[in-house]
Parts: structure tokens; C-alpha cells; sequence
């Protein structure tokens, strides 16, 4: 499903589904301090019911399914929904997931004690889509918003990776990631108490094999590009990271976490 929005990348049409064998194969990258600061807060653990919105292939209710929470994960793009749900079916994890976009979801009121949103905010209708979290929350619920990126300006292969991202498609918003607070809109502020926020830095450990494949299933490159543009970009990434990257190396990333709760 094409998906446009002027906000990003100069409004030019992308399709998650087209990317995601490869998104199934080269995106579970979250390291495991980031999935503790969300435990760490008492969020997503035994006896809460959590709902992840934009879930892609189920990475943050399969990485954190251990800790015993009763998940549902929902996203527009229905070849991501089935990639999550093959892989919680080779792991026997029972988690729902369902294809539908954030401003669709019609669960009944009170339904959920948090809902995470790791990776996607930005992309809703928030006018649509916060009134509805805020009704689909128990009292007292929480929304927590996610993000993890790669710094460009500090780290050489992220950098020399963005460009070549930039040369085939030069409209990508994605780029020139510094850090800073995850953006949460003003009418996030009728409906929710802002509780906490953190950003921390943190190293992404990859090879030449998953970092071209974590490339290639970014939103500039997989889910926009055509076959043939994406076949020469591939071939060229590839002949890049032969030049700069030994076997294995680390990418520095930030990371972010905004905690909110229903007023």
C-alpha cells in the first residue's frame, strides 16, 4: 500500500510491504538496554495488555514478549503483519496482530494499559489518532513513543550509507539524524500528562551483511525505489563497505524514550 504524506519526503509515495523480507531480516537491531528502559519503568510487563502501533514485522512485542505482557501489534502494510505473524509463530508466541493504520483502530474503550509507538509517531493523523489512544486506554494508562537512529555526522559509515541513500533518492526526509527530543505534537497535550522523557547514546553492532540489508529496508531506499534502482544501489553499497568497514563493526545510534499518561 502506497502511503503519501507531505511531511515526508517531499510527499513521494512508499510502500513498507515492498520492503519487508528484508525489513523481517535486517531490522530486529534493538539492543537489549533498549528494551530494559522500558521495563525498568514497570511498562510492558505481566498483567498489562499493550497494543504496539506501526508494529512492522512485531519487533518490539516479539523482543519483549518474555516479559510477560498479552500483546497486539497492528500496521498498515499487511506484508509486514504477515512477516509478524510467521515469526511469532517459528518462536510459539502468541501475539495478535492485525493490518489496519492507526487512525482505523476501533477497539473498544479502556482495552489497553499501554500503547507503544516505537519507530512510527510521526507518520499519523494526530488529531485522529491521540483522542482514540486516549479512549482505548484503562485510567491512569500509559502511550510510550520510541525512537532509535544513527548519527550520520559521527559515525563514517552511517554517514558515507546516508549519502548513497541521498544520490539515488534525494527527496528522503530520513536523513541528517542529530539527537534530540522525540517530537510529540500540542494535541498530544489535551488528552495526556507528560511524564518522562530520556535520550541515550548507544552502539548498534552489525556486519557488512546485515548493515547493507538494514539500508536497503530503510524507508529511502526499500520501500520507495524500483527494483532496478534498488539492484545498483545495493551494488554500490556493497562495493562501498569493501572500501571503508571491516567484517564487523559498530554504528553509533541514539536512542529516545517519551512516557505519557491518560489525563
Amino acid at each position: 500500500m502506497n502511503i503519501t504524506d507531505e511531511r515526508i519526503d517531499n510527499g513521494n509515495p512508499f510502500d513498507w510491504g515492498r520492503t519487508s523480507e528484508d525489513y523481517a531480516r535486517f531490522r530486529d537491531i534493538y539492543p537489549p538496554v533498549f528494551y530494559q528502559k522500558i521495563v525498568d519503568r514497570g511498562l510492558c510487563t505481566a498483567g498489562q495488555d499493550v497494543l504496539d502501533l506501526g508494529t512492522g514485522t512485531g519487533v518490539l512485542p516479539r523482543n519483549m514478549y518474555r516479559f510477560g505482557a498479552e500483546w497486539t501489534g497492528t500496521d498498515i502494510a499487511e506484508n509486514q503483519i504477515l512477516q509478524a505473524k510467521r515469526l511469532a509463530a517459528e518462536a510459539g508466541m502468541q501475539i495478535t496482530f492485525l493490518t489496519a493504520s492507526a487512525e482505523e483502530l476501533d477497539f473498544p474503550d479502556e482495552s489497553f494499559d499501554i500503547i507503544t509507538a516505537c519507530q512510527c509517531f510521526w507518520y499519523f493523523d494526530h488529531a485522529k489518532v491521540v483522542p482514540e489512544l486516549a479512549r482505548m486506554l484503562r485510567p491512569g494508562g500509559k502511550l510510550v513513543i520510541l525512537y532509535m537512529a544513527w548519527l550520520p555526522y559521527e559515525d563514517e559509515i552511517a554517514g558515507e550509507s546516508e549519502a548513497l541513500v541521498l544520490r539515488y533518492n534525494p527527496d528522503w526526509s530520513g536523513a541528517g539524524e542529530t539527537r534530540h527530543p522525540i517530537w510529540i505534537p500540542e494535541v498530544t497535550d489535551q488528552y495526556f500528562d507528560r511524564l518522562e522523557h530520556e535520550e541515550y547514546d548507544l552502539p548498534v553492532r552489525f556486519t557488512k551483511e546485515s548493515w547493507n540489508g538494514r539500508m536497503k529496508a530503510c524507508r529511502g531506499v526499500g520501500a520507495s525505489l524500483s527494483a532496478e534502482q534498488i539492484a545498483a544501489w545495493e551494488q554500490e553499497h556493497r562495493a562501498l563497505l569493501d572500501r571503508i568497514a571491516p567484517e564487523a563493526f559498530d554504528v553509533k545510534h541514539y536512542a529516545a524514550i517519551s512516557v505519557l499518561q491518560k489525563k
